[in-house]
Parts: structure tokens; sequence; C-alpha cells
């Protein structure tokens, strides 16, 4: 049960276009706050977008969601989960990110999310690009190699650009196996589309055991079965749930820097995650949200509301 001080404020005490926006109205927490070692479950920004190898933006996708996420209300509508009585759960924040450095906001990032491992804080963080989930893996585990749920349009696991040692958002799940954050044998990675360069990824993939599920394999199976299997491939041990926000069509979530036809809608989008109740889900973030590219918002409408569905999966998994 959770301590009274982390419930949401209710749009039936202030109107939800009112007060200063956390994610899903939470209570923000900051590093040496007296309630913060009582925080389960940690809403975290990471507003970077260094990693971008075309359209930037995502820097400004944890403000939008934070804001959007005020709609959020208390109860999960079909399974009758009301997470924030089941957990305390606090918005941490934003992790600064040096806007000129990659590699001292890599740090500064991997070192934040070592610190709430080591009090015991599970992450649901809000980027930002994906390269931003490398660091968080480099944070939570260092000691023990997750497995993976994930959900978008791109593999993310291409060698670096141009010959060189850069990393970007093209490769946080290479370098996440080859450090040994990651089991590859207990990763799937789900909608993948689109052009290639080439078929480097794909390689890297069959080399190491990680299981790929294309857009049209995940259109003819459909979501259960292609679901069914993802909870087998991960199985009981701790895993991370990442899920880039261009895994959706763009005719529904058109803002976003690397845009792929054909993807599934809103309801799929959702379905995905609730189907990955029982997975034992130790941390997860919701990525490339890029408001410049999305005027109406409903992109980081539809972010929230992912995150939310995230957060339900992570809390039945205390």
């Amino acid at each position: 049960m959770a301590d009274a001080f982390f419930q949401p404020i209710s749009g039936m005490e202030l109107p939800r276009f009112a007060g200063i926006p956390t994610f899903m109205r939470l209570p923000h927490v900051t590093p040496g706050h007296p309630r913060e070692s009582d925080v389960q479950i940690g809403l975290v920004g990471l507003p970077w977008d260094g990693g971008t190898s075309n359209r930037p933006g995502p820097r400004h996708g944890p403000r939008q969601l934070r804001d959007y996420s005020t709609m959020i209300r208390a109860q999960h509508p079909v399974t009758g989960l009301r997470p924030f009585a089941a957990a305390n759960c606090a918005d941490l924040g934003d992790i600064g990110p040096n806007p000129v450095d990659g590699p001292d906001t890599l740090d500064r990032f991997e070192r934040a999310f070592a610190g709430l491992k080591a009090k015991g804080i599970r992450p649901l963080s809000a980027g930002g690009d994906h390269l931003c989930t490398l660091p968080v893996l480099r944070g939570i585990a260092r000691d023990t190699p997750l497995g993976l749920v994930h959900f978008d349009s791109h593999t993310d696991l291409f060698p670096a650009y141009f010959g060189g040692k850069t990393l970007t958002h093209g490769n946080p799940f290479r370098n996440a196996v080859e450090e040994g954050l990651l089991d590859p044998k207990r990763m799937i990675q789900i909608g993948i589309r689109g052009t290639m360069y080439d078929s480097a990824d794909r390689d890297f993939a069959k080399a190491n055991g990680i299981r790929i599920v294309t857009i049209e394999e995940f259109f003819d199976r459909g979501v259960p079965d292609v679901m069914a299997e993802a909870r087998e491939i991960v199985g009981t041990a701790p895993a991370y749930m990442s899920y880039d926000i261009d895994f959706v069509d763009p005719s529904v979530a058109p803002g976003t820097g690397t845009p792929e036809w054909g993807g599934p809608n809103a309801y799929q989008a959702m379905q995905v995650v609730r189907e990955c109740a029982g997975l034992k889900i130790v941390g997860a973030d919701l990525v490339e949200v890029s408001p410049p590219v999305d005027p109406t918002g409903g992109t980081a409408w539809l972010g929230a509301s992912l995150m939310f569905e995230m957060l339900c999966v992570m809390v039945a998994a205390l």
C-alpha cells in the first residue's frame, strides 16, 4: 500500500490545466528529499538528444510528456490496477545533461542511475533520444545482465557511424550487449521495419541470439501470439523495457525524428505493453518523442499514456 504522500493530485481537487506539471501529477522528490528513501519507482526525465543522427528535438520530450501526463488518472481501465495506491511513485525531476559534451552527459546519466539503484529505486525514464538508454543500463545492470523487451522500428544494433567510435541512437543495444549489460538470448526486438543501409544489425543479432520480430511477422501473427513469445524469451529473471515511439505508425505518432511507415495503431501500441504483464521489469523508458515535429501534441499524449501502461507493469512486478 502506497504512502499518502505519494498520491498524485486529483483532477477533482485541482483542474488538470492548473498547477506546476509533474509526471502524472506525482510529488516532485529531489535528491536529498526526506522522502527519497521511500520511493519505489522514480519517473525521470532525460532531456538530451546528442545521439540523434538526423532530426533533433527529443531533448524537449520530457517537458511535454510531463505536461500531457497530467491527464493520467488513478486507475487502469482494463485491469483495474491503481498503481499509485500500490507503490510509492514520484517524479524525480530531470537529470541535467551537458548540452555540448556527449560523453560527459552519458557519464552523468550513468552515475545518476547507479545512485537510484543503490537506493532501491526502479526507474521509468522519458527521453531524449534512444542513446539515453545505454547509460541507464550502465547504471543499473553492471552486476547482472538484464533481459530486454524492445519496441521500435529500428534495431539500434548498428556499428558506429563513419567507421568511428562515437555513439548514436543507432547503436545503444549493440554496445549494451558488448558491455555485458544485456543477455542477448533474453532479448526480443519487435516491430522492426524500414529501409536499411545494410544487414550489419541483423547479422549482429543472428550471431548473438537476439530475436527480431519484423513488422510483417508482427501483423501476420498478431499481438497476443508475438507477446507470448516475448514473455517466454525474457522469462522470469529481471528485465528492462525500452519503447521507441517510432514503433507506432507515424500517422498516429508523427512527433519523432526517424519515422517509418507501416507500424501499429494506438491501441496495438498500448496492447503490447499490457501483454508484458508478469515480467519482472526493473526499469523502463519511453524515448524519441520530438515535440517540434508534432505541433498537435498527440505524440506526447500517446507517449504519456504508454508510460502509464509501463508503470502498471512495473508496479505489478514489485
